[in-house]
């Protein structure tokens, strides 16, 4: 078990601290054909009373993304991603105590949803894609969430994995931290994200799980996203069949409380109510019942 170190991480609306409990982060797809729900939330009709819930059910931090980053997919333009986001991000102005965080690869999406109330910038490229997106962070001083990813999402799980994995993700997070931090970002502003699920294979995101602690070294918060993922998928299939995306609440759970025990700050999940749970039980488990 793992002792997180604290940080403390500025917002517009204020201070998160880090480490003393668990964030839990919501995920609101706002996509046609998210591997999770289907495209469930792709109207501004579903899409603003799921904010608002995942609010509710104790969300810390609600995580907006209109491109669909599934194994397979190829992306969308720039005017696709803003015509999905903004509406959302501007009907919720004012309605959420909670800062939004927006998935985004692209820095004029970025600058487009800050201007519209987002908070933070969560890159799932680490930067690779359009490293301008830590010009934006820097010049709004917003946090900026480096995430591991081998590949694109188009070829990332068809391989070659990586023959180390946890060294492939340590140096590639030092190469995004760099960049960043050559574009003025400042350290206390970087949180990092080993990109579980993103070309790694099966067995990889287990170890990655189990070695999170020597991830925390690089002296960053840690935000795990294993919610629902393929992986998952594949250890609890039954007759050679995966679950699907729903049936992985379970299998979720068991993630979310291994990578608390192994030092994340923040998890990321589709589950919410459920995950605030987990984690209050798993973050009493790192305290010793205190």
């Amino acid at each position: 078990m793992t002792n997180r170190k604290l940080f403390r991480v500025k917002v517009k609306s204020g201070t998160l601290v880090m480490g003393e409990r668990t964030m839990v982060m919501g995920v609101l797809n706002v996509t046609p054909d998210s591997f999770s729900d289907g495209g469930k939330f792709f109207s501004l009709k579903r899409a603003v009373p799921a904010a608002l819930a995942m609010e509710r059910n104790g969300a810390d931090i609600l995580d907006i993304g209109a491109e669909s980053t599934r194994p397979g997919s190829t992306g969308i333009s720039t005017e696709e991603e803003l015509r999905r986001l903004l509406p959302v991000l501007q009907a919720l102005q004012g309605r959420l105590k909670i800062p939004i965080s927006v998935d985004t690869q692209k820095s004029e999406v970025a600058e487009a949803a800050i201007a519209a109330g987002a908070e933070i910038i969560n890159d799932i490229s680490g930067l690779k894609n359009d490293p301008a997106v830590a010009e934006v962070a820097a010049k709004h001083r917003v946090p900026l969430v480096l995430m591991h990813m081998r590949g694109t999402p188009l070829t990332m799980q068809k391989g070659p994995f990586a023959k180390s994995v946890l060294r492939d993700v340590t140096s590639g997070l030092r190469r995004s931290v760099t960049i960043a931090r050559r574009a003025g970002v400042a350290k206390s502003q970087i949180i990092l994200d080993p990109g579980i699920g993103f070309g790694k294979s099966h067995e990889q995101n287990y170890e990655l799980l189990a070695k999170l602690s020597a991830i925390a070294k690089l002296g960053f918060p840690l935000l795990v996203g294993t919610s629902r993922k393929g992986f998952l998928g594949q250890t609890l299939a039954r007759d050679g069949k995966a679950a699907a995306a729903e049936e992985r609440v379970w299998g979720t759970a068991a993630t979310v409380a291994a990578s608390i025990l192994n030092g994340a700050h923040i998890v990321r999940v589709h589950d919410v109510e459920e995950m605030v749970q987990v984690a209050k039980v798993a973050d009493a488990v790192v305290r010793g019942g205190r």
